[in-house]
């Protein structure tokens, strides 16, 4: 329980796909003006992540990785299918993907109207995959891992996109110098709140 919990704390804060990787910088960029289509596309991510890690590795534990295809036959021990995790991973997105814009469009019009092409796009953010790849790297070692690894990684970008939009909420009012507005003082900010979170990596779990 002890490796669950600090998996699940360190993917929120010390490894945040944001601030230490910055992965999914796209929809972190464009779709945090507002903390409301922030928090739908955050909770949005949250679900691909959670359903998405734990998928794609039993997929790769039991299908990709060397000799995971030895529970089928004994010949099959030596054959690798490892190539094939970018194209079985990214396949698994998109239909998480396709079925959180069905939902969203089906009870929430106005979020999935103000999220508009950003949703859809989940299945080609760099953070969904890079969640994949990394518990692949990692070699998590059970399903509890992996979904502790995805709802943390989830909220850890949660976290940071809710975080930068209540910020850009209130420069609105700042009197920010004419050439840093818009993208230029976002790029900042999001380069202090990455040095910011650089203190949580002391910290041992």
């Amino acid at each position: 329980m002890q490796d669950l919990f600090s998996i699940f704390v360190r993917s929120i804060f010390i490894d945040n796909m944001i601030f230490a990787y910055f992965l999914g910088m796209c929809s972190y960029l464009a779709v945090s003006k507002t903390v409301k289509t922030s928090m739908g596309l955050g909770l949005a991510v949250i679900f691909v992540l959670f359903i998405t890690v734990p998928v794609n590795f039993l997929i790769n534990k039991y299908f990709l990785a060397k000799g995971a295809l030895s529970w089928l036959s004994s010949g099959l021990a030596d054959v690798d299918l490892s190539f094939l995790s970018f194209i079985m991973f990214i396949a698994v997105i998109a239909a998480m993907v396709q079925l959180v814009e069905m939902v969203i469009e089906k009870f929430s019009p106005a979020l999935y109207s103000a999220l508009g092409i950003f949703l859809p796009l989940i299945a080609v953010n760099c953070a969904i995959l890079g969640a994949s790849l990394f518990m692949q790297e990692r070699e998590l070692q059970t399903i509890g891992e992996s979904v502790a690894f995805g709802l943390g990684s989830g909220l850890g970008w949660l976290l940071a996109i809710v975080a930068i939009a209540a910020i850009r909420e209130k420069i609105r009012y700042s009197n920010v110098p004419a050439p840093l507005r818009g993208l230029g003082i976002t790029f900042i900010i999001t380069g202090l709140m990455g040095i910011a979170f650089m203190s949580f990596f002391g910290i041992t779990i």
